[in-house]
């Protein structure tokens, strides 16, 4: 036997172990799921070849009439689609039954021995699919996609630094990556970002050339009533986007934007932040690809319970071996890692490969969230991160297969928005929060709002604002049914006094007399009494322990406050850095931040939203090299120190760039933009 029939001996074989294999599963599932019943093995292996003939037959006809409904049900359309084929595979052979919930258990189950007998063999569990409807699907695009003109397909690694790529690759964990540099097709390069080295402020650089008066994840408009703006709140990235778009951005000329927190004004979007108003918006025939394989809905739910089981193990894992440092995670982590380590994955690689075969965009951008997700709550060099990034390096694998079935060329750019910082949170060194120290340095009698979790849960805010919305909503109008039903009463003199001297239901903070926020190891604090930011000379005498109090905390590395004498001013434990003119009294608090520290400061300093105090906490860079973020996270992001304000950028060898420093968002926009027009 030849070389060439040996392969295909073999890949034969391997089809057959998995068929057996999911036979097998489908035959136990008797033993524990209620409505099923399944006589013999012999049987269970021809169900399994009539779910598979029944499937290549009808699911395609059935996932393109029915594409809409698939969509707008999240899913669960295709589940219902599921059974229906195992319903009628249970017409065909008479010694198969099944009703009930196990009509939409078989699918799931079965897709699950799928994945995990393919994985055990080493089978790619997307080749069948990529030479059946992948193929097809070229081949009708050909004929419609006639542009000569390469597209740039960018994927960003959120939260991953250049050191950890580097790592990544260097352990066997990314050998799609690895190659690329081996082959010399791409180039790796370091960036540095902005003072604000999160999400927020970096794909508004990157996406629309843009982040000016974006302090932080999230800050206080004093202007706004001490309205606190958050960039992933449903609400605010639309206003956001109008604030930093000029219409002009990376995505902006025949663009698509896949799980982006900005659309660079790309007109197609899917999982967009600033465009999630318009549900109507994400559905476009990309998702097809999604739903054109009968199995990937299934296998993704299966796939979300396995993340779950892993994280689990994790955190065994963690416990017994004494990892230090560690945070608890609970209930609601769990769903959130899934979410976004698996679920949205998925969903943006096959959208991005509908895209890719289709060959009309000219550019996409698309965000990877899991391997951040994770690093933030298990460390940034955990088992767990490495293995989210393993994952990814698989699926740029079927990215860069579906290009190379696309009539259109693509040329693929990997990158990062920033990267992590890891070490125990401030709360767990010192016993007490950011918050609780402001505390401690202002009046007894000042009341506190802070928000301390802004880098958990990628996509909580788009579940937890809308139901805050409707609470609030509820309790306005149960407070008016009180009102009329209570005269005289209490309750009554309270909602009937003016505005401004209650508690405002859409905005909790107003009466706080100080606000605190947290983005990683960058704190902000307002006091909101002053409607303009208040000056180091005016703290000093309203409040004289709480610069001393916060520049000499073991835990702070520097604060920044604007003097009316002597401009901002960079205070630490034992000197002061004067941005003005670069002069420093004592020893520099910035020498260890970095030879750009000052200039960043001295940016957001000049921000219209800079806060009165601006707080970074400390950095070791010859020890650990830790941070402390004010959040409870392990690995964090947000202000400065280490190598959360190091990400990557992977790009095409021939592209003609220099390898010149890149400092800020806004400057790598303007070199991604001129790529794009020269191409």
């Amino acid at each position: 036997m030849d070389r060439k029939g040996y392969q295909s001996f073999r890949s034969i074989a391997r089809v057959l172990v998995v068929w057996i294999s999911e036979a097998v599963g489908l035959v136990l599932m008797i033993h524990f799921v209620p409505g099923l019943r399944v006589d013999t093995w012999e049987t269970g292996i021809l169900v399994i070849g009539t779910i598979a003939l029944l499937n290549a037959i009808l699911w395609p006809i059935l996932s393109k009439i029915a594409l809409p409904f698939l969509f707008f049900t999240f899913g669960v359309g295709a589940l219902i689609l599921n059974g229906l084929i195992v319903w009628l595979s249970s017409l065909v052979v008479p010694e198969f039954h099944v009703e009930g919930w196990a009509l939409i258990l078989v699918p799931i189950v079965i897709a699950a021995i799928n994945t995990a007998a393919s994985g055990i063999l080493t089978i790619d569990d997307d080749a069948r699919y990529f030479s059946a409807v992948l193929a097809r699907q070229a081949r009708r695009s050909s004929k419609a996609s006639t542009t000569t003109k390469p597209g740039v397909i960018f994927l960003e690694i959120d939260g991953c630094s250049e050191f950890i790529l580097r790592e990544a690759m260097r352990r066997g964990y990314m050998p799609t990556l690895a190659g690329w540099l081996r082959n010399g097709s791409h180039k790796l390069y370091q960036w540095e970002t902005d003072l604000s080295s999160q999400t927020g402020a970096s794909q508004a650089g990157i996406l629309h050339g843009n982040n000016d008066n974006m302090p932080a994840f999230r800050w206080v408009e004093k202007e706004n009533g001490n309205k606190i703006i958050a960039s992933n709140d449903p609400s605010d990235a639309p206003m956001l986007e109008k604030r930093i778009s000029d219409g002009k951005g990376l995505l902006a000329t025949k663009g698509a934007s896949r799980s982006n927190l900005f659309s660079g004004d790309a007109q197609d979007v899917i999982l967009t932040y600033s465009k999630f108003t318009n549900l109507r918006g994400f559905y476009t025939k990309a998702w097809y690809f999604f739903y054109s394989n009968p199995y990937n809905f299934p296998r993704t739910l299966a796939l979300y319970g396995w993340d779950i089981l892993n994280e689990l193990r994790g955190q065994v894992r963690q416990r017994i071996g004494n990892v230090q440092p560690r945070i608890h995670r609970g209930p609601i982590y769990l769903a959130m890692r899934a979410t976004t380590n698996v679920f949205m994955r998925e969903i943006t690689t096959y959208t991005i490969i509908g895209d890719i075969i289709a060959g009309q965009m000219d550019a996409l951008y698309a965000t990877y969230m899991g391997y951040d997700e994770i690093a933030h709550h298990n460390g940034v060099a955990d088992r767990d991160a490495f293995h989210a990034l393993r994952h990814l390096d698989r699926h740029f694998a079927r990215l860069e297969k579906a290009a190379e079935l696309s009539s259109r060329k693509y040329k693929f750019v990997i990158l990062s928005d920033h990267g992590q910082s890891n070490g125990a949170p401030f709360k767990q060194r010192y016993g007490l929060s950011l918050k609780d120290l402001v505390q401690r340095l202002v009046p007894e009698t000042f009341t506190i709002h802070s928000h301390l979790d802004t880098n958990q849960d990628h996509f909580g805010h788009v579940v937890t604002a809308p139901i805050e919305r409707i609470r609030q909503r509820v309790l306005r109008e149960r407070g008016k049914r009180l009102t009329k039903r209570v005269k005289g009463t209490i309750f009554k003199e309270i909602t009937e006094r003016p505005r401004s001297e209650r508690l405002d239901e859409k905005n909790p903070s107003t009466n706080a007399h100080v606000i605190v926020l947290a983005s990683g190891n960058l704190g902000l604090v307002y006091f909101t009494q002053w409607k303009e930011r208040m000056t180091y000379e005016q703290l000093t005498k309203a409040f004289p322990d709480l610069i001393p109090g916060l520049a000499k905390h073991e835990g702070i590395g520097f604060i920044l406050v604007r003097s009316e004498k002597y401009g901002p001013l960079v205070i630490g434990a034992k000197g002061i850095y004067h941005l003005a003119d670069d002069s420093v009294e004592g020893e520099n608090p910035l020498a260890d931040f970095g030879t750009h520290a000052a200039a960043h400061i001295r940016r957001t300093d000049g921000f219209k939203y800079a806060p009165d105090i601006l707080v970074n906490s400390f950095y070791d860079p010859e020890g650990m090299n830790e941070v402390a973020a004010f959040e409870e996270l392990i690995g964090s992001h947000g202000g400065l120190g280490g190598n959360q304000s190091k990400p990557f950028l992977m790009i095409p060898s021939e592209w003609s760039f220099d390898g010149t420093e890149i400092v800020g968002a806004e400057n790598l926009y303007k070199i991604l933009k001129t790529q794009l027009e020269q191409l």
